[in-house]
């Protein structure tokens, strides 16, 4: 007899977890490893964070709370909202769950049927296509490219609709190419969303790091009708260097927010009290650290420019958004899984093979970490891209 199900059998692995893990497997054993595979910000939660969430754990906030989160979290996201991005939320749409990608799946479980089509750009976060198929639902891949900065056009998201298509997945500022999709790229596809009753989810997790004089647009704040068809996704990981406290959110119009509570209520019941508090200490405190964390990614963002695009055999763009390079490495004439292996095997650098996110001439990199490591780390990999 077979007990495992269908849904879960045909998962495979997650490739950026497999990666950070054996990169730490030889740390361990004492291998001098450069990290250049990890997604979460190498600075520490700002003190204020820690402390109110070290108070209210002092003063007994140990229980359940309501399974979408703290009223004064909702609230507190509520105007987070409505202050940075132009959108107007109650905080019955609002459920804040143990990190943002729960929150993803929550929406996704809410939504998709057995049956249904989710189109998801490619290179995309290596999560979203076994989500949906955990659901019953089909991913359909919109391949994307470099000259086009990993972009989807309207004219792509038309071209990949059939009668099945429910929904579609977007992240700005992007993972892992790190493109910023414009007020009008967004207006575009959403026209089309709008015009065919599609479902959007707009996966705003990198909002807080965008460079030069990029700016960040919610696809829900675009019009009313798109407001009624997005679940916007955001958490405190990437903005406020809170990883390891599993926050995130989705906002999402009323009719479908009490399926999503319906949801938690029968899963995670609720994310860790404790971190509530810090959370709302992150939306209501200094917002000092936002600004300097991105000054500070910005000036590596730069370095590794600099560095990348004098190295022979590969193609890279500069990215608007979050922390990582995409690195086109066609020229180099191996797969992304040999040549990550062989990169960690040899030159002891962990970069994520482009496989994981749907394209396997790249690999991505990540610059969410010091400055004396990536100078070695591009060291290395300079030594390797000339070598071979």
């Amino acid at each position: 007899m077979e007990f495992i199900s269908d849904f879960v059998s045909s998962l495979e692995p997650s490739l950026t977890l497999a990666v950070t893990n054996k990169a730490k497997e030889m740390k361990a054993r004492g291998e001098q490893v450069v990290g250049l595979a990890g997604g979460e910000p190498d600075l520490d939660t700002p003190d204020n964070i820690k402390q109110a969430a070290i108070t209210a754990l002092n003063n007994g906030a140990t229980k359940y709370t309501p399974s979408v989160g703290l009223p004064q979290l909702r609230q507190a996201i509520c105007d987070k909202l409505k202050r940075d991005n132009g959108l107007e939320y109650n905080i019955d749409q609002i459920c804040v769950a143990s990190g943002a990608k729960p929150a993803v799946y929550n929406a996704l479980r809410a939504t998709i049927s057995p049956g249904d089509e989710v189109i998801i750009p490619a290179p995309y976060w290596v999560s979203y296509p076994s989500m949906v198929e955990l659901c019953g639902g089909t991913p359909v891949f919109v391949e994307t490219k470099a000259e086009n900065d990993w972009k989807m056009t309207a004219e792509d998201f038309e071209n990949a609709m059939t009668p099945r298509t429910k929904m579609i997945i977007l992240t700005t500022p992007h993972n892992p190419t790190g493109t910023v999709y414009t007020e009008e790229e967004l207006r575009a596809i959403g026209q089309i969303a709008v015009d065919e009753d599609i479902l959007i989810i707009s996966d705003e997790i990198y909002e807080y790091l965008v460079y030069d004089d990029t700016k960040h647009v919610s696809m829900a704040s675009l019009s009313p009708e798109l407001y009624n068809l997005t679940i916007t996704i955001n958490g405190f990981s990437k903005g406020y260097a809170m990883t390891g406290w599993r926050l995130g959110y989705s906002a999402a119009p009323a009719h479908i927010a009490k399926y999503i509570k319906l949801i938690q209520d029968h899963t995670a019941s609720n994310a860790t009290t404790f971190c509530q508090y810090g959370a709302i200490e992150a939306l209501t405190g200094d917002q000092t650290f936002i600004s300097d964390m991105r000054e500070e990614y910005e000036f590596r963002r730069q370095y590794v420019y600099t560095r990348l695009a004098a190295m022979p055999k590969i193609k890279v763009t500069n990215p608007k958004g979050a922390f990582y390079f995409f690195i086109d490495t066609t020229e180099l004439g191996m797969g992304s899984l040999e040549l990550c292996d062989k990169l960690l095997e040899r030159y002891k650098v962990a970069a994520v093979p482009g496989i994981a996110f749907g394209n396997d001439h790249a690999i991505r990199i990540s610059y969410c970490t010091s400055l004396d490591v990536l100078k070695e780390g591009l060291d290395r990999l300079e030594d390797f891209i000339r070598k071979h």
